[in-house]
């Protein structure tokens, strides 16, 4: 499985969208700092992510979301209630 997720930090409260094949890895990649667009913003929790079977699916919807500021609008409203979360 190929996922898209949304990391929340806990820092500055930005989110961050990422794709990955391995979702539990690519958190705690972030969480160590290993990631220079995360690096600076540590600790993140994840606070959405979704599946697809194709990692060019996946790679799609990401960059979608990255720059379709309607598609990140939507995906915010979505998830209001989890990104409150600190």
């Amino acid at each position: 499985m190929f996922y898209v997720y949304v990391l929340k930090s806990k820092k500055d409260g930005r989110l961050y969208i990422g794709s990955t094949n391995d979702l539990r890895k690519r958190l705690n990649e972030h969480n160590q700092s290993l990631n220079k667009s995360t690096k600076y913003r540590t600790p993140l929790v994840l606070v959405y992510y979704e599946a697809y079977q194709s990692e060019k699916d996946a790679r799609t919807r990401e960059s979608k979301l990255k720059q379709f500021k309607n598609s990140y609008a939507e995906l915010k409203k979505r998830i209001s209630n989890s990104i409150e979360l600190t």
